[in-house]
Parts: structure tokens; sequence; C-alpha cells
């Protein structure tokens, strides 16, 4: 048994809510669907909680996504991919979207904790470098709570990260290499995942609702421009605290309205704003709100 091998035994065995921090390629998904698999082996009922807004294994770019894992084929990527919840972050970058962040990921714990897992197993983003990379980790785990996390790092990459995560929480580390059966990716390659997760997100039958301009969150400025949200990515609210899904505004030239288009079949009870627009071929592009709106 390898230290990976040995990693993934005793986090299925003892932990409460194992978290695997490091940089891109590193082999955190793969421990994090080991832990998992293993975990349900034991009889333990496990929950994967997917904090990663980019490079998804639950639900759709721009959300984090909650999985239930009840038996061992919900761990194959395709069910994986849907998932039982989702809190909606409106962006493919935890860069300036830590409190949406935080705030979906401390919901969908207390969801899956409630809806019955002993175990939950969080796989977070490659954003370790940086002031950034600093404090989303540390929001992470200030809010998740962990009981143990789980670095892999080439060289001393993550440091910094799992200093600050010592010195303010005192919560176990363990430090791995990066798992051996890494596939290494490029920038092309995961822009182009991306693309394709959402773009098979809004594939197949796609529901259009009027959308009146109240709605939203944040709310439209006075005489606010409707054209200026085509394209817009928003999501869907519940109208108690969750989102059903993903949806994008189309703008109506014929009455300068808009629509939203989704796979979700039930009307909204209202919509919030994300900050990237959808391109035709589902590529994100960026958009900074307080630009849009004009306002700080």
């Amino acid at each position: 048994m390898n230290e990976h091998d040995r990693l993934v035994d005793r986090a299925a065995r003892e932990a409460r809510t194992v978290l695997f921090v490091g940089g891109l390629d590193a082999g955190k998904s793969t421990l994090a669907r080991a832990t998992a698999a293993f975990a349900l082996r034991l009889g333990r009922t496990v929950a994967y909680l997917d904090a990663d807004v980019a490079q998804k294994t639950v639900g759709p770019p721009a959300t984090v996504g909650l999985k239930h894992i009840r038996e061992p084929d919900d761990l194959t990527l395709e069910r994986l991919a849907t998932a039982d919840a989702l809190g909606f972050v409106g962006s493919t970058s935890p860069q300036g979207h830590i409190l949406p962040l935080v705030g979906a990921l401390a919901r969908l714990r207390e969801r899956g904790r409630t809806e019955g897992a002993d175990l939950i197993v969080v796989d977070t983003s490659a954003m370790v470098s940086g002031i950034w990379g600093q404090l989303v980790k540390y929001y992470k785990v200030d809010m998740l709570e962990p009981d143990l996390v789980v670095g892999l790092q080439r060289g001393e990459e993550l440091e910094p990260v799992l200093g600050v995560i010592q010195r303010f929480f005192g919560v176990e580390l363990v430090t791995l290499p990066v798992h051996p059966a890494v596939v290494p990716t490029s920038v092309d390659q995961r822009a182009t995942q991306r693309e394709r997760a959402m773009a098979a997100y809004f594939d197949g039958d796609l529901q259009r609702f009027r959308v009146k301009p109240t709605v939203f969150m944040p709310t439209l400025p006075p005489l606010f421009d409707l054209h200026e949200l085509d394209r817009l990515l928003v999501g869907l609210s519940d109208g108690g605290g969750g989102f059903t899904g993903l949806g994008y505004l189309e703008f109506v030239p014929e009455d300068h309205g808009l629509r939203l288009i989704s796979p979700v079949a039930e009307p909204p009870k209202a919509l919030r704003l994300g900050s990237v627009r959808l391109e035709d071929s589902f590529r994100v592009k960026r958009v900074d709100l307080r630009n849009l709106f004009g306002t700080e």
C-alpha cells in the first residue's frame, strides 16, 4: 500500500470532512473519488462536495455542487456531473467571488449533513498561489471546518497556503506528492473542458420564460438598457435560498424585453445575475457588474 492509498484508507475510516488542496493537475479529484468509494464500501454515508467553479466534477461551471454517493456507480464521471444540489457563484474563477462561494459551500455542507452524510469529501479548485489562493483556501477551511486537509503538491508550492491553514485553524494537515496517475492538461484543454461542460448543460430541451426586470439580484438601476444583459449567466432561485439550476438571458428586440433560457422546467422565483457572459460557443467572458451598472 503506497502513501496515497494509506491516506485514502485513513480518511475514509476516520474523517467527517476531508478537504483536498492542490494546484493544477495534482490529483485532487482522483483521491477524492477514491476516498468516497472506499468509505462507501465501509458502509459510511458519503457526500461529494465540488468546490471548484471552473474544472467541474459535480454540476456545471460557475457553480458548486453536492452529490450524494449511494452506490459505486454514482462515482462515475457521468453520474457525478449531475448534482443533487447546486450553489450559484456566477463566475468560473473564485477571484472576487469569495462571498458567494463560501456562502454556497456552507449551505451545501449543511444540506449534506441534514440529508444523512457522515463523511463529506471536498474537492477544491487549483487556485493556490498568491494572495487570492491563500484567501480562498482560508475561507473554505473557515466555513467547512474539515478535520483533515490533504495537500497534494509539487515541491513547496502549497507551503504558504498550508502555513495559513495550520496557523489559523490547527486542523490536521497531511502533505503528499502529486498523484502518480495524473495526466497534465494545457490551458487550452482546460478552457475547452469548461466550454464543453457548459454546452452540455444547455444541451437538449430548453425552456423559455419571459422575464420581468424586477426579478433580479442585484436590482437593476433605473432606466437600465436591458440589451446589456443579453447572454448573461444567471442562477435560478428556488425562493428558499438555494438554486434549481442555471440559465442565460436573451434580449428580445421586438419589445425590448428579456427571455430566460434554461434546461430547468420549473419557473424560478427570482434570478441572480452572474459575472460571465456566454458566447455562442458557450465559452465564458467575464463581466464586471459594477461597470455594467455604472455603480460602485
